[in-house]
């Protein structure tokens, strides 16, 4: 089964706290690319966090009440097939430009999250 898929890391200062960029959570393709992306923009914390396996079960959970991601390409190129094949609507990503301006980090992520459509 697809949710026991380990799509990538994220990283906990405190059990419901977790290192985000802005609203999403990141999660990155390794431990060592978290570590790369904490020294970039949080280097305090990077002996206070836990760094801990995201799953694809848990990620699918997270954005049915709202949770947004922040995937590197190695975490999106897991996510994505698993995805599609869920009935979650995303599409594949080009990673190979530049990051987007304004970028903390100096790397490139895609954030992911549930929308919601209203009709009236």
């Amino acid at each position: 089964m697809s949710d026991g898929k380990v799509i990538g890391y994220l990283a906990y200062v405190t059990k419901i706290q977790l290192i985000c960029d802005g609203d999403s959570c990141i999660t990155a393709g390794s431990r060592e690319k978290m570590k790369e992306y904490i020294r970039r923009t949080t280097p305090q914390l990077l002996n206070n966090v836990t760094i801990t396996k995201a799953r694809f079960g848990d990620i699918k959970r997270g954005l049915n009440p709202g949770a947004a991601y922040s995937f590197d390409e190695e975490a999106y190129n897991r996510f994505y097939p698993l995805a599609k094949k869920n009935g979650i609507q995303v599409g594949p990503e080009d990673f190979s430009g530049e990051p987007p301006d304004g970028s903390r980090s100096g790397l490139h992520f895609v954030q992911v999250r549930k929308m919601s459509i209203s009709r009236n």
